[in-house]
């Protein structure tokens, strides 16, 4: 991990699985069956999923076989949510909100193509795998206990929300 990704890991500290366990909960009761919602958090599920079996991974060839998982149903859903839900969730009054999720996905992006660079049998790159899911994960955290609470309240079109998401989630997963 780098000098800089040390800095920030200690400015933003995790919220512990507790925390991040009982914001699923929580934006789960809210969603309803098929609802954009309730993608989404399928497809946090399928992050964690990715970001364990590269944790669990040996051998480089493993890892290398886990980051591609996790590029495609990462990359996948954060265009969906760039695409769809953060332009909603300035129109519903939550800007600031949305310009910060906008930030921390291009920092991810930019933090899996540095990962991209690293042997996948060296230290270095569990180091830099960890570091990523830690932002992800409290990025995560950040939507389901608060920004897409408030999208769910004061978002206009939940219907076409959904359809456009799984609209675009589904042109990069195929």
């Amino acid at each position: 991990m780098s000098v800089i990704d040390k800095i920030a890991a200690a400015m933003t500290p995790l919220p512990n699985e507790e925390k991040r366990r009982e914001a699923t909960e929580q934006a789960r009761a809210v969603a309803q069956r098929g609802d954009w919602l309730s993608l989404v958090l399928d497809h946090h599920d399928r992050i964690r999923e990715a970001f364990s079996a590269g944790k669990l991974a040996k051998t480089a060839a493993e890892r290398t076989a886990a980051m591609k998982e996790l590029a495609i149903v990462l990359n996948g859903h954060s265009l969906a949510e760039e695409v769809v839900l953060y332009p909603a969730l300035g129109q519903a009054g939550e800007k600031m909100h949305a310009a910060h999720a906008y930030l921390e996905q291009t920092t991810a992006k930019n933090q899996m193509s540095e990962l991209e660079n690293i042997a996948p049998s060296k230290p270095e790159w569990v180091d830099k795998w960890e570091h990523i899911e830690g932002a992800v994960l409290t990025h995560m955290y950040e939507e389901e206990s608060t920004w897409f609470l408030e999208l769910r309240e004061k978002g206009e079109r939940q219907d076409h929300l959904t359809a456009r998401y799984r609209e675009e989630f589904n042109r990069y997963v195929g």
